[in-house]
């Protein structure tokens, strides 16, 4: 049976050159004091680095600089480094800067250090990400104000995921206050991050690998599997974060054409 399993994962496997590996849900749960990693999975990531795949961490999170990010993980014993991440916000960064736009940010405080040499004078544009206590009416408000002032209103959003989970339950995500701001201003986000195709073809290019390479592992099916699968790569979800046994529909069905199952320190299914 085992030497079975064995001979299906390794067809399952042949010519993956590297892995897409989301974190939050996948490699730990935060919460108080940090989080705790997921048991397991510091252990499974020092087992991918020496088996020679390539690897790179591919987040949604927005709630932490890469740096301190990076060190909440390595504090919780990962083998991880702020150049093996791909980030939302370095992203939006590049494209703030390609289209010359001056962002209101409405984004969490520990965060912020990546927008350091963005021109916030006289925003044109709303950059919005997972906030958490930022999310006030206040704040929500004067990023409305911005929008609706601007004949051309352009709003990026870090990510459009619905909730993520915690040590404590589940957290609300940046997408139904994104969604408020869509309805709100009559505007279309942009979204910098997962499941755009451009984050992901962006963490591949940094990785060196070509999409039909490279297997995706996440906890969300429509942001990590569907948005990984729409971009030519296979994915994995696993039954730890936010899993539910009751899948997103509008990604159920190529989902279920693609995902593998077996055992393994990463257990995928639906």
């Amino acid at each position: 049976m085992a030497a079975a399993a064995t001979a299906a994962w390794a067809q399952r496997l042949a010519g993956v050159r590297g892995l897409l590996l989301d974190v939050s849900g996948v490699l730990y749960d935060g919460g108080d004091g940090g989080g705790t990693p997921i048991p397991g999975s510091p252990e499974a990531v020092a087992r991918i680095k020496q088996s020679g795949l390539k690897l790179r961490f591919c987040t949604n999170e927005s709630q932490k600089s890469r740096e301190k990010f990076v060190g909440l993980l390595q504090r919780l014993g990962f083998d991880i480094s702020v150049d093996e991440v791909t980030a939302p916000a370095p992203a939006a960064c590049q494209v703030l800067k390609q289209r010359g736009l001056q962002p209101y940010l409405l984004v969490h405080d520990d965060v912020r250090s990546e927008f350091d040499k963005m021109d916030t004078s006289n925003p044109n544009c709303v950059v919005i990400a997972d906030a958490g206590e930022g999310f006030s009416y206040q704040n929500l408000n004067e990023a409305f104000r911005v929008l609706v002032s601007l004949e051309n209103p352009v709003l990026l959003s870090l990510g459009k995921g619905r909730y993520y989970k915690e040590t404590d339950g589940l957290m609300l995500d940046v997408g139904p206050y994104m969604k408020a701001l869509e309805y709100a201003c009559d505007v279309q986000a942009e979204v910098v991050g997962k499941p755009a195709p451009e984050f992901f073809q962006a963490a591949l290019k940094e990785m060196g690998t070509e999409a039909h390479e490279t297997i995706m592992i996440g906890d969300d099916i429509v942001n990590d599997v569907g948005g990984a699968q729409r971009c030519g790569m296979r994915a994995l979800q696993v039954r730890t974060g936010k899993f539910s046994k009751k899948p997103d529909l509008e990604t159920l069905f190529p989902a279920l054409r693609s995902l593998c199952t077996g055992p393994g320190p990463f257990c995928p299914g639906v």
